[in-house]
């Protein structure tokens, strides 16, 4: 094989600008040689080519490692390779470098993979600080999310607490893990939170089955009792004995909601079955009392009208007792119209009374001298502020003749008062 003069020459370093073929040399035999900071040596053989072609065929591998040290020095920069990733990618580049059959500026190369140290341990502390603060993050969110969860297994919020544990789950699995000592040691109190929780929310949802399932039985007797009651025509007897298993109805409890519906229902219909019946009966009764609706009504006119307003205490006294008498001999009323005529009784009974109240006390000779006494005693008072006033005034004391002349006011309006009781005795 034969090799041309440009492709041979001294070992000496030549210059990066002539291209990685400047590197190499090609022998007479083939042999394919690369210069480098250490020496000269073979990286292969290309048989049956020219000294170009085979000088050509070891650049292009020189070139290949260039385009990975380039696309490594790319990633480190735009930070799409871990620390841990470049470092091991350097690592193999720079091994594959010293060992390559290629022809090229190798020690540059090499040079070029060597400067992205600095930086691979640079991103490298980065990402050790972002980690570090990463999970103090995490663990300052897991030991909040602890606190929580403990908070809600201590609390009764049964429906709700489920929910959120739920939530809190979620929340803690998409945080990073931190040491396993502490990740573990979080974790066991949160899950110890969350078994206490569900322990007694089971054992309170089976204490409130046990309670509604009582409830439950008891409304079934219930109903048995009130079965024969329905065609009862007893209607006060057996009213009070329904108002008795209402009471009994209330303090039983609520059943499973599906069942309390259907067990009310049902002892509402038994009860509706009597108090239907016994509308149906007094309504008809109403009808028969109502002539006595309207001759007591008739009665009470003439009584209010000839009653009231109270001018003889005795009389009147006299007038009511005849009325009453006379009111009760006529019967039951209506049931919609008794209220309102036992309130007028009551109102006309009630003017009486208050006129002999009246009467008693006005011709009371105990009370008449206590508002006497009353009397005089204010009036001794006004006598003595009028003299102690005017002895001030005489000294020349104003402010204490000033507040005589206003007690003597306040005493003079009481003084008003006492007369105006006194005089109702005399009236």
């Amino acid at each position: 094989m034969s090799t041309t003069s440009s492709l041979s020459g001294s070992i000496g370093p030549m210059s990066h600008d002539a291209g990685p073929q400047s590197f190499g040399r090609v022998d007479d035999d083939g042999t394919v040689y690369v210069r480098t900071s250490t020496g000269e040596r073979s990286v292969g053989q290309v048989p049956d080519v020219t000294a170009e072609e085979a000088l050509e065929f070891f650049v292009r591998r020189y070139r290949s490692l260039e385009t990975e040290v380039g696309l490594l020095e790319s990633r480190l920069s735009s930070g799409t390779v871990s620390p841990s990733e470049a470092q091991n990618a350097a690592a193999r580049l720079a091994e594959s470098i010293e060992q390559a059959n290629a022809v090229g500026d190798l020690d540059g190369l090499r040079a070029r993979v060597e400067a992205l140290a600095p930086t691979i341990e640079a991103k490298a502390e980065s990402r050790r600080e972002e980690r570090a603060e990463a999970h103090a993050q995490a663990r300052a969110a897991k030991e909040e999310m602890v606190a929580q969860a403990e908070q809600i297994a201590e609390g009764n919020d049964w429906r709700g607490g489920v929910n959120r544990f739920r939530a809190l789950l979620e929340e803690w699995k998409k945080l990073p893990r931190i040491d396993k000592r502490t990740d573990d040691e979080l974790w066991h109190r949160f899950s110890g939170a969350r078994t206490a929780y569900t322990r007694r929310r089971k054992a309170h949802f089976a204490e409130q089955n046990a309670v509604r399932d009582s409830a439950r039985r008891a409304k079934e007797a219930i109903i048995e009792e009130a079965r024969p009651l329905a065609t009862s025509t007893d209607w006060g007897a057996t009213s009070r004995a329904f108002r008795d298993l209402m009471n009994r109805w209330k303090e039983a409890g609520p059943a499973a909601r599906e069942i309390d519906d259907k067990l009310w229902k049902e002892f509402r219909s038994i009860q509706d079955t009597f108090f239907d019946a016994r509308t149906a009966a007094q309504s008809e009764q109403d009808e028969e009392y109502r002539g006595n609706q309207e001759a007591k009504e008739k009665l009470l006119d003439e009584a209010e009208g000839s009653i009231l307003p109270v001018t003889d205490v005795e009389a009147a006294k006299e007038a009511l007792r005849r009325f009453l008498d006379r009111f009760n001999e006529l019967g039951r009323v209506p049931r919609d119209s008794m209220r309102r005529i036992d309130a007028r009784v009551r109102a006309l009974e009630d003017k009486v009374h208050a006129a002999e109240q009246a009467e008693w006390k006005r011709t009371d000779p105990q009370a008449r001298e206590r508002a006497q006494a009353t009397v005089d005693m204010l009036t001794a008072q006004i006598s003595k502020l009028t003299a102690d006033a005017e002895r001030a005034e005489a000294a020349g004391k104003d402010r204490d003749a000033r507040k005589a002349r206003e007690s003597i006011q306040t005493y003079e309006s009481w003084l008003d008062q006492a007369r105006r009781t006194l005089d109702d005795f005399t009236a």
